[in-house]
């Protein structure tokens, strides 16, 4: 339990991403309208969060509510979004996508990667709703790039998807799990210890980081917070 956590926070704006840095995140997800848990963000706001800090940058590739990604139509708005971003310097991104069966959109999902150009990037909690967790995870594990799964085991948050965090945890770097576990999705201080000592070594949190709500700003102290118990 040596090696340093990672910490992930989600950022809508500049005050948000000046104050998880100063917090002590490691990483930060970009995202707009998390009404719809976290769309596309402008390519304008990439550049001024990317001018404002000096941590990675992950940046989601959504375009509507769920985990289906719509229409060709909608596809092609995103691959449009994906070349706009990394023409604008963006090198990391999170993006996840289903089929009406609940297996991975693989047809999306390589389309994007190949807009990525080998950049990094997460599957997010598309994964989470998956028909077959362990089927996912062995389609995407040869895309280039996948780094990581965005999971908090269970659609209804971590409290129910402990168990499943821990058995996935204990399975890196068997065929699929070579791409590191961050939890998130209801994650709390109190699931630190248990994960930590599980060998889950990547966090992500949102509402956790803003105390007053999704209508107010990230906290840096609440960044910190959480930075500190994982550095305990």
């Amino acid at each position: 339990m040596s090696e340093r956590a990672v910490l992930e926070v989600i950022a809508l704006t500049v005050e948000d991403a000046i104050a998880a840095q100063s917090g002590g995140a490691d990483r930060l997800e970009l995202v707009t309208d998390m009404a719809a848990d976290g769309l596309t963000p402008p390519v304008a706001t990439f550049a001024a969060i990317r001018a404002a800090v000096d941590i990675p940058l992950r940046v989601m590739l959504r375009a509507a509510d769920g985990f289906a990604a719509g229409s060709p139509a909608d596809v092609d708005a995103l691959v449009k979004d994906a070349r706009a971003l990394r023409a604008e310097g963006a090198e990391e991104f999170v993006l996840g996508f289903l089929d009406a069966d609940g297996n991975a959109d693989l047809v999306t999902v390589e389309r994007l990667v190949a807009e990525l150009e080998g950049c990094r990037w997460t599957f997010h909690r598309a994964i989470d709703r998956a028909a077959d967790r362990d089927a996912v995870r062995k389609q995407l594990a040869d895309l280039p790039g996948l780094d990581a799964f965005l999971t908090a085991g269970s659609a209804e948050g971590v409290d129910a998807g402990l168990p499943t965090l821990l058995a996935e945890a204990g399975l890196a770097g068997s065929p699929g799990y070579g791409a590191e576990i961050l939890v998130g999705g209801g994650l709390r201080l109190d699931h630190l210890p248990v994960l930590r000592a599980g060998g889950v070594n990547a966090f992500h949190i949102g509402g956790a980081a803003r105390p007053g709500g999704w209508g107010e700003s990230v906290s840096a102290g609440a960044v910190g917070e959480w930075r500190g118990v994982l550095d305990a």
